[in-house]
């Protein structure tokens, strides 16, 4: 993996997680998942930037590692990389 392609996945993970997380989405879509899912555990999980930055790096990561220790590895990356993101951006974090 490039450096470049590894930056464009990063800013790709964050955008998608902070959409799910913290955005109503175009045309209300997200929220009414969100609404749809309720306060359950997929309700909560949608409320949480670090959990669902997890769940959106594996997809990346599973596809572009080449072994079960790379695919996690890539999935901390994006995730961790996400989170720095998020950081950097939301004053309220």
């Amino acid at each position: 993996m490039t450096p470049f392609l590894f930056i464009i996945i990063l800013l790709a993970v964050w955008r998608l997680t902070h959409l799910i997380q913290a955005e109503d989405g175009p045309f209300e879509i997200i929220y009414h998942l969100r609404k749809s899912v309720g306060d359950g555990f997929f309700g909560k999980l949608m409320d949480c930037f670090y959990c669902v930055s997890i769940w959106i790096a594996a997809i990346p990561a599973i596809y572009y590692g080449y072994d079960i220790l790379s695919k996690i590895i890539f999935t901390f990356a994006f995730s961790g990389g996400a989170m720095i993101i998020e950081k950097l951006t939301n004053k309220n974090v």
